[in-house]
């Protein structure tokens, strides 16, 4: 992450973090909102036990935090921190952290809701939860971001345990964020490298678990694509954001054969009718970090992509990118949620109305989680399994987990999204009844 040179007072004005509300703040799109939403249309169609709704809906634990950060330039932040414990009746706590400007707690709290239907409608023995610091990773140095790290560890190691809470990465953070927690918690635990997934392999990470969530995308982007009959190998794919997933989704697709003719970052997006070369785009991003500038490719802007003529459009950036403002010039067949919740209820109905397919994220997205399950396992076991029998497992849970949503959604005739609702509310609602 690199380091940008600016004033103190500058920097402070950037960083003063949100106050803790609901997050309705301007445009900002209320995001536990639309997964409330979610849920409810799913719950209403399963006619589920408004006893049942209520213990679901409703987050279990909310922990609000502040870290104060010495900086490089001598001044002392103030940083929000948050965790969020949604639902655990199937397992411990699961859910990642993310350094982002724009984390607050309502944020946090429609991702952590998220997780419970995720893992669920994988079917892994984890909860949902989420967790986050208002900042901007990519100003801060090294030991600004080791600091903050260790000071939110410290903040909400109450709440963490190898049984009851595992974060993970999410955007702004990485593996070496997940090092310093796992460092940082073992200071007072001892030694617990399942505290965490998404470390570094040397530090009891698993192989596979970089590109899970990419790998994740293409395994049910492949599966929508035979369901509903759409030849994968002439298909042309946009893809909005070029970060871990995105990139990942991007490479593993063109190694199908895809043709991948857009890609984006948050400097801009790149077009290329004939097929961007996808493994020569990765080599430019790591040189550059933008795929800003790629050699054959032509500019657009960000939103120019998402109205591409395109087969299958694969939203992967952060949530909001679809609104009643631009959804009518989506032009794709079917989309694929890489990101957490990029397309509203207002712009999801109307794409229902046009017949067009929506892969949702709560199953798309899961391959991280999956992985991380595996990693977690192998922690436990002290016993590290092979690339192909990780990436063989991921391929079993996601067909599994693809063919369950699809199949409700052809029985019940609804849409994918609240087919994935009612898999996954149904497996927690049993969980719920069955411990109380």
């Amino acid at each position: 992450m690199p380091t940008v040179t600016k004033s103190a007072e500058t920097k402070r004005a950037e960083r003063m973090p949100a106050k803790p509300g609901n997050g309705n703040h301007g445009n900002k799109v209320d995001f536990f909102s639309v997964v409330d939403a979610q849920f409810q249309v799913a719950a209403d169609h399963m006619r589920l036990d408004p006893d049942v709704q209520l213990m679901l809906r409703s987050p279990y634990r909310e922990l609000v935090v502040q870290i104060p950060v010495r900086m490089d330039d001598g001044s002392l932040e103030m940083f929000h921190g948050y965790r969020v414990h949604h639902n655990a009746v199937r397992g411990p706590y699961k859910g990642g952290i993310r350094f982002h400007q724009g984390v607050d707690l309502n944020e946090v709290r429609s991702l952590a809701a998220l997780m419970t239907w995720k893992t669920a409608i994988v079917d892994i023995p984890f909860g949902g939860a989420k967790g986050g610091v208002t900042c901007d990773p990519y100003t801060m140095s090294r030991r600004e971001l080791q600091a903050l790290t260790r000071g939110f560890t410290q903040k909400i190691d109450m709440a963490l345990g190898v049984y009851r809470d595992i974060p993970a990465p999410d955007a702004g953070t990485n593996a070496q964020v997940m090092a310093w927690i796992m460092d940082e918690y073992g200071k007072k635990h001892g030694y617990t490298p399942a505290i965490v997934t998404g470390k570094p392999v040397s530090l009891g990470g698993s192989l596979g678990r970089e590109e899970a969530t990419g790998r994740g995308v293409m395994i049910v982007t492949r599966e929508a694509c035979r369901s509903y009959g759409l030849d994968l190998s002439g298909a042309t794919v946009a893809v909005q954001g070029f970060g871990n997933v995105g990139s990942w989704t991007a490479r593993l697709l063109h190694e199908l054969g895809v043709k991948i003719v857009a890609v984006s970052d948050v400097n801009g997006a790149i077009h290329a009718p004939g097929g961007l070369d996808i493994p020569r785009l990765v080599e430019h991003v790591r040189s550059t970090r933008s795929v800003v500038g790629f050699e054959g490719a032509t500019s657009l802007a960000n939103d120019e992509l998402l109205a591409l003529d395109v087969d299958i459009l694969i939203p992967a950036a952060l949530g909001g990118a679809i609104t009643h403002k631009n959804v009518a010039d989506v032009k794709a067949k079917l989309i694929v949620e890489a990101a957490n919740s990029p397309i509203t209820p207002d712009a999801d109905d109307a794409l229902h109305a046009r017949n067009v397919t929506v892969v949702p994220d709560i199953l798309a997205n899961g391959g991280g989680v999956t992985v991380s399950y595996f990693e977690w396992v192998q922690n436990l076991q002290q016993f590290h399994w092979s690339h192909a029998q990780v990436n063989e497992e991921l391929e079993r849970k996601m067909v599994t987990a693809w063919n369950a949503v699809h199949q409700r959604s052809e029985d019940e005739r609804t849409s994918l999204r609240i087919a994935g609702y009612v898999v996954a509310l149904d497996r927690v609602a049993l969980a719920t009844k069955q411990r109380f």
